[in-house]
């Protein structure tokens, strides 16, 4: 389902701007797994992964509290739960570092979205740049905007959404989030694109980062971490 090179103007509408308190879940964090070089971390939602401005409470900060040598590979949204890697050596950081900048790792997201979405699976193929205006919006811009590439399945169908296995080939800020609502079908509960009732249809954002594959930075081994996902 990729769509042609037309302007924003055939787009979905977004909402105003909405506010928000910041109030993270405090419950322990969930470890997936560790070793020497690698530590994989279940993030809660509406958990930032690394501090904010005045908001020093992060993945990275309580992750710090107990493992003090690890070391930020990548990020999640603040409202995205899921598999996150940290490495606990610079070695283990270059490594991973360069999977994810050379796209040699493989994520898989699962989204509950509004609608019924046609067909089975497909390709979203719509270049994003910042909407620098309205930041953190992140928009469609064939002029302006970098490769963003998002291949997607469906996994359920429900009466009003449809449950999709979302697999990002780049990794855009906001990418999954701005591609399902350029199709038409906005993610359950996310405050930045959806309209009032896909907000509110939802207690959170309903994106969850599932897998994700990566070499293990000794040794090269393919392996693969996975989060249940908790909608």
């Amino acid at each position: 389902m990729s769509s042609p090179n037309v302007s924003t103007k055939g787009y979905p509408q977004l909402p105003a701007r909405r506010s928000f308190i910041y109030a993270p879940s405090a419950d322990p964090l969930k470890i997936i797994h560790k070793d020497e070089d690698l530590l994989i971390v279940d993030k809660p939602a509406g958990l930032l992964s690394v501090p904010g401005r005045d908001l020093p409470n992060s993945l990275q900060t309580r992750l710090k509290n107990l493992y003090p040598e690890s070391l930020l590979v990548h990020r999640l949204d603040m409202a995205t739960s899921g598999v996150m890697v940290f490495a606990r050596n610079k070695a283990a950081q270059r490594h991973l570092g360069l999977q994810f900048e050379r796209r040699h790792t493989t994520k898989s997201y699962i989204a509950q979205v509004a609608g019924s979405v046609d067909g089975e699976s497909g390709r979203i193929n719509l270049p994003l740049n910042a909407d620098w205006p309205n930041r953190p919006r992140q928009m469609v811009s064939w002029k302006h905007g970098k490769p963003s590439v998002t291949d997607w399945e469906v996994l359920e169908r429900e009466e009003n959404t449809t449950r999709l296995a979302l697999h990002p080939i780049t990794g855009r800020s906001h990418q999954l989030r701005v591609h399902c609502w350029a199709i038409g079908h906005p993610i359950l509960g996310d405050r930045i694109y959806a309209m009032d009732d896909v907000f509110d249809a939802a207690p959170r954002l309903m994106l969850h980062a599932w897998k994700l594959g990566l070499r293990h930075p000794t040794g090269g081994e393919p392996i693969e971490f996975e989060s249940h996902c908790p909608f």
